[in-house]
């Protein structure tokens, strides 16, 4: 965003907070100058912290980042926890709330259905289990994490908590309990939630199922392009140890594949209706359907200038405010085994640990591996119970009361078959699923009706947490890989460098190992068939060590090579188009003894070149377009580079031609579950001298309707619709190319036909948004990106959603873009998902590596880092990571001494 704009922002919101200030906002609750700053942290001299054993240092950059220093593992997770709390403790408190189902004791009547489905999943139950079967040096680094937290607490309440307590006056009606160790570890279920791959994609198909053909949901679901885009591995199973071999290339046995089912082919609407609560669960880290993703790679010593590993990672995730992330540092001052942490990186305000970043010995990095660990299953109910192979079984059924603020509290039954939580039961349109659901004639008589569950490997106990704390203290590949292995859910593709010039990589995660089926579909309930038969075993997943190639890049592509690899870990990969983009220039960087430098890996990671352009450009370039208003137009499309800069007018163009292309062949020939209705452009019409306008002098709207922008089916910008455009385009006849006429418009004929319609709808589209002259049009313009903070900021009061907003920023980039600023075709340009924080490690010397987070440290609004981040994060800049005590020294703005 421009320098200037900025200030005027600033300046406008000084003057709004003064006006607030004085007239007082809310119900009878008055501002003040110190309310606002009332929960600012304390940041300098010192401060008694009960539960040290030894006085502990906090030291602060000029972005408030914290770097903590102590002598024992229990005092450096005790100052974890205060600290974190001190910036982000509201935060933490609604999390907390809503990963227990719990979020109407805060906000009132509004949340009770959503605290029901969240009482349905259970994850505060399951976290509870986990608990109590983690290690025991892991129990008590919680321990240390949550006395922290709650020393805190003790002496701060309401406004001096956080200004949002204030705003919403709760301090007379609600006060926060106490942390308890089990709210750090039921963060880990809702993460899973969000990272749970291709539940959307499930139900899609089947509601796909009623309306098209079989061979219509494969062009729409094409499968993996491993020919052009390459796995993250190349090896395979070794068939004498079932082992994964990195060198393997023996093709795949039979034993363990899952075959291909369509048992259930539709659940109607009532799956639609699955989806619709679906997609009001609150997402703690963002969309997690087929556009999300995320970018990481490392290059060996040998290509790099510094003669040894870089390592680069951007996890694409929606835009919060504050960020998810929480930078930070965590050092023993010797380190020992009385106190093994010196670590660094990226950890989540409620968590202890640190989860992304490096120790002294090794750096790792996460991208989401988009393992199928989600199944639904049909069941059947039958006098009360529900059915299994023929018989009948119990449930298992639990009570559950929710807490409403301000009303009465509310009662509901949870119920559990053998396949999971009965999630139709949450909605009573959910319950009438078995009057309508065609299964293909498997299905018992109809009786009682049916209902939906949800098996998911996340509602079992894990030892997750005990994987965070064993990755921060391990030291090589070897201890690398063991505590991978408790890295149950998310399954994650975990990447790796260390100091000795080692890089590797490792797929954890508690995988299915399915029966009949293969998890594109709902599953028969009652059929034993098709029952999950186990899991991957650890030995069997993919890992590799020191490839020849000298690098590994992961952009959420397959991991493996289908054809040599046994198991089935999903059908749903992200089609590889970032991860061939990285592939292709990193190794036409180091050919012919190329090296690659710290600069080289910040600027592939703002790498805006558009792959689907590079497709469709020199067609739409053929196409002869009559209207010059049009043919204006298509010439920006002349010599363009195929970047997408924030400036580009070409880009504008092109991606608003992408756009009207896919909603033209695709919107309306989906089911009518996956349309909603009045979901439309407002395109204006042309004659030769520009768009034909109405009595007032204003263009002439004609609406052309898409798809609903919550389904995983929709036309998502890129990635799995560049793969479907890319293979339809083969057929230039298609019947996906055919579109009806309208005002008094013949139809589309064939691909040409589509593309000159979709280019005039592009040109009038624009033209409304951004101005008749395309000399003024810029993708950036279309492009935004806006942070809303969390809660308030999403469905609060429209002024104090201005207050506690932040933006808009003009950004480059795109949804297939290694700059991936995600986009929704069905719903516009705007910016809802993008890299929520960039790093690059240097293993030659970690004083050298560079981070940078969305938004910045703070969760108060008006603290100084609240965004201070933001600009250079648009911009594509780092920030300085030091990690040496010394150079924390150096660039140390404020300092703190917590004392016992």
């Amino acid at each position: 965003m421009p320098a200037k704009k900025t200030s005027r922002r600033a300046r406008l919101l000084v003057i709004a907070v003064v006006l607030l200030l004085v007239a007082g906002v809310g119900g009878g609750t008055f501002w003040t100058i110190s309310t606002v700053r009332d929960s600012f942290p304390q940041t300098s001299g010192s401060l008694k912290l009960k539960g040290l054993e030894d006085p502990v240092t906090v030291h602060r950059d000029r972005e408030g980042i914290p770097q903590v220093y102590a002598d024992s593992s229990s005092d450096l997770f005790t100052a974890q926890g205060y600290v974190q709390a001190q910036d982000r403790f509201w935060e933490m408190d609604v999390r907390r709330h809503m990963t227990s189902g719990r979020l109407s004791e805060m906000f009132g009547q509004g949340q009770v259905k959503t605290d029901a489905f969240l009482r349905t999943l259970g994850w505060r139950k399951v976290a509870e289990r986990e608990y109590a079967g983690l290690s025991k040096e892991t129990k008590a680094n919680l321990k240390s994490y949550t006395a922290g937290v709650n020393a805190y607490l003790k002496d701060h309440k309401g406004s001096a908590a956080s200004l949002e307590y204030a705003a919403l006056d709760l301090s007379s009606s609600y006060s926060p309990e106490k942390w308890d160790p089990v709210d750090s570890v039921a963060w880990l279920k809702a993460m899973a939630w969000d990272l749970r791959a291709n539940m959307s994609s499930e139900i899609d198909r089947a509601l796909m199922a009623g309306r098209l053909s079989s061979k219509q949901i494969a062009e729409l679901y094409p499968d993996y392009p491993t020919e052009r885009n390459k796995p993250v591995t190349e090896g395979a199973i070794d068939p004498a140890n079932k082992e994964f071999d990195p060198k393997g290339r023996s093709a795949a046995s039979a034993d363990g594949a899952a075959g291909a089912q369509q048992a259930v082919r539709s659940a109607g609407s009532q799956l639609s209706s699955v989806a619709t609560r679906l997609d009001k669960i609150p997402s703690l880290l963002g969309p997690s359907n087929s556009g999300i993703g995320s970018n990481s790679w490392v290059v060996s010593g040998q290509h790099t200038t510094t003669g040894k590993p870089l390592l680069a990672n951007d996890p694409h995730l929606s835009p919060q405010l504050p960020s998810i992330w929480y930078q930070m540092g965590l050092h023993c001052r010797n380190v020992s085994k009385a106190c093994p942490y010196d670590v660094s990186g990226f950890t989540f305000a409620g968590l202890p640990g640190v989860v992304i970043g490096h120790n002294q010995d090794i750096s790792w990095g996460m991208t989401n591996l988009g393992a199928d660990v989600t199944d639904l299953y049909l069941e059947k109910f039958k006098d009360g119970g529900y059915l299994y192979d023929g018989r009948r079984r119990s449930y298992k059924t639990r009570k559950e009361t929710i807490e409403v603020a301000g009303g009465a509290n509310r009662e509901i039954t949870v119920r559990e078959t053998n396949n999971g939580p009965v999630l139709s039961d949450r909605d009573s349109e959910l319950r009438k699923v078995g009057e309508e659901s065609p299964v293909d004639n498997v299905a018992p008589d109809r009786g009682d009706g049916y209902g939906i569950s949800l098996r998911w490997t996340a509602l079992s106990p894990t030892k997750t947490m005990d994987a965070v704390f064993k990755i921060n203290r391990a030291a090589d590949f070897k201890q690398f890989r063991a505590a991978a292995s408790d890295f149950a859910v998310p399954s994650q593709n975990l990447i790796y460098a260390d100091t000795k010039g080692n890089i590797g990589y490792q797929a954890p995660g508690r995988i299915p190992v399915r029966g009949k089926g293969d998890g594109r579909y709902p599953a028969p309930g009652w059929d034993s068939r098709y029952r999950w038969k186990g899991f991957v075993p650890q030995k069997a997943l993919p890992w590799e060590y020191n490839p020849s190639r000298g690098y590994i890049v992961t952009a959420n592509q397959a991991v493996v090579d289908e054809k040599k690899y046994p198991y089935m870990l999903t059908k749903d990969w992200g089609y590889g188009t970032r991860s061939q983009r990285i592939n292709d220039l990193i190794s036409s960087k180091i050919a012919d003894g190329g090296k690659i430098s710290m600069g080289d890996m910040q600027t592939l990671q703002m790498d805006n070149s558009s792959e689907i352009a590079k497709l469709l450009v020199p067609r739409l370039l053929k196409i002869n377009i009559e209207d010059g208003y049009v043919r204006e137009a298509q010439q920006l499309l002349e010599g363009w580079n195929y970047t997408q800069d924030a400036d580009s007018a070409p880009a504008a163009y092109f991606n608003a031609v992408w756009r009207n292309m896919l909603l033209l062949a695709f919107g309306n020939k989906l089911p009518k579950e996956l349309r909603v209705k009045g979901d439309c452009l407002n395109v204006r019409p042309t004659d030769e001298s520009g768009p034909v306008e109405d009595l007032r002098g204003k263009p002439r709207l004609v609406r052309e309707c898409g798809m609903r922008d919550t389904a995983s089916a929709q036309p998502d910008g890129g990635d799995r619709w560049y793969e479907v455009v890319r293979k339809l385009m083969k057929d230039e006849d298609s019947d996906w190319w055919k579109t009806p006429g309208n005002n008094g418009r013949p139809g589309d004929r064939n691909l040409d036909d589509l593309l000159a319609h979709a280019m005039k709808n592009a040109r009038w589209e624009l033209t409304s948004k951004l101005g008749k002259d395309i000399d003024s049009w810029s993708w950036g313009r279309l492009h935004h990106l806006m942070l809303k903070n969390q809660t308030i900021g999403t469905d609060g009061p429209g002024f104090m959603q201005f207050l506690l907003n932040r933006g808009p920023w003009d950004l480059g980039g795109g949804k297939d873009a290694v700059n991936a600023t995600g986009w929704n075709a069905a719903g516009g340009y705007d910016v809802i998902w993008a890299p929520s924080m960039r790093m690059v490690v240097n293993l030659d010397n970690f004083d050298k590596s560079r981070w940078i987070n969305l938004t910045g440290a703070s969760g108060h609004a008006y603290n100084p880092h609240y965004v201070d981040q933001m600009d250079k994060w648009s911009e594509g800049a780092l920030l300085p990571w030091a990690f040496s005590q010394r150079a924390v020294e150096k660039g140390t703005d404020e300092k703190m001494a917590l004392t016992p």
